[in-house]
């Protein structure tokens, strides 16, 4: 297997699992329902950077998913997000038929997105009218609040009730659908979403999951992860690269509806003993596996993660996530 350097996470299990999964040894597991959200900020007025930045979170390297990968702030849907819930913006029937699902379907998923995001992120995309939105989330009320939804304590319908919010839907947008590979034991059908960081908010490390925070232009991103200092999943890496054509948050933001929301789900072939691992419409991720490989081709074991220098670390978190 040829060697290369970038970041794309590469889990050193996965031709054992591949080839069981090939020979009827393994059944896939039914990937969960999930949401995750690129929180966008343009650059400071004056300031030699161009285009928008995004936040970006590492992974404590002792996660069993992903360890040490960067992502983005999201998780899984809870049952729970399904429930009614003041809601303004785009209605449940248009979500639906943007993301081909069914109304309560399109509800969790854009419920569960609001909702990791402020959990993991401390940002609410929610306001007290349909046209206004939060503009402080700090405090210890909030960080209780946030605590609450995490320990499954608080419904996110009854911690809008409680504070008389509504869920601004209008200021999401869908961006990319991916499943994770069959042969994980882990797996996910993830939304990924774009959204403005709202005026007034700041982004901080709200989640025990991750280790570091920081605010990225995509292009920096994807420059760290082509030179295997960052590690990434296929998805976050295209999702970085998707955006960089844009100048500025409203620019990717009007893009969103044109985004190709068909699920990317990897395939993994037998091609005479040789494994070959691809993602569908994606060729930069393709890997040719053979019989003794490891994660050589591409892990990035370190993932040193000198990103930028506007990072928001804050190792402890704030509440369990």
């Amino acid at each position: 297997m040829s060697s290369t350097t970038n970041g794309q996470w590469y889990p050193p299990e996965w031709p054992d699992r591949i080839r069981a999964l090939a020979s009827g040894e393994l059944t896939p597991a039914t990937p969960r329902r999930a949401a995750t959200v690129l929180l966008l900020r343009d650059a400071a007025p004056g300031s030699a950077s161009r285009g928008p930045a995004v936040h970006m979170l590492r992974r404590r390297a002792s996660m069993a998913f992903a360890g040490g990968a960067y992502a983005y702030p999201g998780g899984s849907v809870d049952p729970r997000d399904e429930r009614p819930v003041a809601w303004a913006g785009p209605s449940r029937a248009q979500w639906a038929v943007r993301m081909g699902v069914d109304p309560a379907t399109a509800q969790a998923i854009v419920c569960a997105a609001v909702r990791e995001t402020f959990e993991e992120a401390g940002v609410l995309l929610a306001g007290a009218s349909a046209d206004s939105v939060v503009a402080d989330t700090t405090g210890e009320d909030w960080a209780a609040d946030r605590a609450a939804l995490v320990a499954h304590e608080l419904s996110f319908a009854d911690f809008l009730g409680r504070r008389g919010l509504v869920l601004r839907s209008d200021l999401l947008a869908a961006w990319a659908h991916w499943i994770t590979p069959e042969f994980e034991p882990r797996r996910y059908d993830t939304w990924f979403f774009v959204a403005a960081l709202p005026e007034g908010q700041r982004a901080v490390n709200a989640s025990t999951e991750a280790d570091r925070t920081v605010w990225i232009r995509p292009e920096e991103a994807a420059a760290g992860y082509d030179s295997g200092e960052l590690l990434m999943m296929p998805p976050t890496i295209s999702t970085l690269r998707s955006l960089q054509p844009y100048g500025t948050v409203a620019e990717a933001l009007a893009a969103a509806e044109a985004q190709d929301l068909t699920p990317v789900l990897a395939r993994a072939r037998l091609v005479e003993g040789r494994i070959v691992l691809s993602w569908p419409g994606h060729d930069e991720f393709t890997k040719h596996i053979t019989a003794g490989d490891g994660p050589g081709d591409g892990a990035a074991d370190g993932a040193s993660g000198t990103a930028s220098p506007s990072d928001t670390t804050n190792p402890s978190g704030e509440t369990p996530a």
